[in-house]
């Protein structure tokens, strides 16, 4: 794994065109980037060909505007920013976008889009839902 986080291509494994960036809160314990870390582990086995990266707004290392800036670097063409928050607040409704609209900016070339929250994608919802509910049968 780079020091950026980063999942390491294959030899001969072509960069795709589009990167996903899981972007983060952050914490001062390191533990806490974690699940962060297992979920872009999980989508390397289902898309071996996925360049996936982690960067976080506060606290913990690449910020956004690194982690993009390499990606642009590598020659990555569209950039997906996945918020993984649990719900929009101002994070997400005024400092996310303020920095995906500079990026933009600063590489007109490179198509950057920004998703929802990924906890408020249904398919999150009902797999809380299954995992409080499976409590109860415990």
């Amino acid at each position: 794994m780079s020091a950026a986080g980063s999942l390491p291509r294959r030899h001969g494994e072509r960069m795709s065109g589009t990167a996903l960036i899981l972007f983060a809160h952050g914490a001062r314990d390191p533990q806490w980037a974690e699940p962060m870390r297992r979920v872009r582990a999980a989508i390397g086995q289902r898309a071996p060909g996925m360049r996936v990266e982690l960067a976080f707004l506060e606290f913990m290392q690449p910020d956004l505007r690194t982690c993009a800036e390499s990606l642009v670097a590598e020659r990555c063409e569209r950039i997906i920013v996945v918020p993984m928050f649990i719900a929009r607040g101002g994070h997400l409704n005024r400092d996310l976008p303020r920095l995906v609209a500079e990026l933009q900016q600063a590489n007109p070339r490179i198509r950057f889009e920004l998703a929802g929250a990924i906890g408020e994608a249904d398919v999150v919802v009902q797999a809380m839902a299954g995992h409080a509910l499976a409590l109860v049968d415990h």
